[in-house]
């Protein structure tokens, strides 16, 4: 019988443990020690202690970005709980056909998000599809501002990211009602639940462990929110970079050749803490609805 050495199972498990070290650990550890020094893309830092973050808070640029980031969470986050568990139950549906829209629905997730950005930079530009529509169905009389005003350009970020992932979660929900018993909307059905009470009563009870974690994913999608904006708005965020988030203001920040990179990293782990929050308040929510 071959004797079994204690550590034979860590020969296994150190490939992947040496990958994470080297590409996860320590560019957060490297991180975490940038953010303390006063660092910049050309020369090394000295040690400034909590300077950056408190410089941080100090920043109306910050708050303005952690304010459009924490806006761009509150609207998106629900869009994307909701609208892809409709999509879902329309789709489920088994009619000739059905496999079509699911694909058309899906094919917005496999497509680049820089080549999405730029369909939706020339439909909402100023002399783009839907203002050309506007105007011709006398709506408006001069273009609506999709992308030259920094509210309307968040705005049609937002929509932007929601069409992007509404393919994306609808194929989560699909697979959490491929798991909900018909008899239960049999059941219902015999005692006279109509389409819309099953839909409440039933279905939703059934997919709720999916919801809280589509939340947690679209949340921290959400506060990552880059392309959008970028291609969108261009390189300085909109108008005056009033719709700048937290990670484009960190690109902004430690770019170039006088780019400041211990600052950078400080937003960058404020930005982490915010994203950890929420990812730890979606985790309690699970257990709560798991007691």
């Amino acid at each position: 019988m071959v004797h079994r050495r204690w550590w034979t199972p860590y020969l296994f498990l150190a490939p992947g443990l040496v990958m994470v070290a080297l590409f996860s650990l320590w560019p957060f550890v490297n991180t975490v020690v940038l953010s303390l020094t006063d660092a910049q893309i050309l020369r090394g830092g000295t040690f400034v202690g909590l300077d950056n973050y408190t410089r941080a808070f100090a920043d109306p640029d910050f708050w303005t970005a952690a304010g459009n980031s924490v806006l761009y969470l509150v609207v998106c986050v629900p869009c994307l709980v909701l609208l892809p568990l409709a999509l879902a139950v329309l789709v489920q549906a088994k009619v000739p056909g059905i496999g079509f829209f699911r694909s058309a629905f899906y094919t917005p997730v496999i497509a680049s998000a820089v080549v999405v950005g730029l369909i939706w930079q020339w439909v909402l530009r100023s002399d783009g599809l839907v203002n050309t529509v506007f105007r011709r169905l006398s709506i408006v009389s001069e273009p609506v501002p999709f992308l030259t005003d920094s509210t309307m350009l968040l705005v049609s970020a937002m929509i932007v990211t929601v069409w992007k992932g509404l393919g994306y979660y609808m194929v989560f929900y699909l697979a959490a009602l491929g798991n909900v018993s018909p008899s239960l909307h049999e059941a219902a059905a015999l005692d006279g639940a109509g389409p819309v009470r099953r839909f409440f009563s039933i279905t939703v009870p059934q997919v709720k462990p999916m919801m809280l974690l589509v939340g947690t994913l679209s949340a921290i999608s959400a506060l990552r929110v880059f392309t959008e904006i970028y291609i969108l708005g261009g390189e300085s965020g909109g108008p005056g970079g009033g719709a700048r988030t937290l990670p484009f203001l960190i690109r902004q920040v430690g770019l170039g050749f006088s780019g400041e990179t211990g600052y950078a990293c400080a937003l960058s782990i404020l930005l982490f803490l915010l994203t950890l929050v929420f990812s730890l308040l979606g985790r309690r929510l699970s257990k709560g609805d798991e007691t």
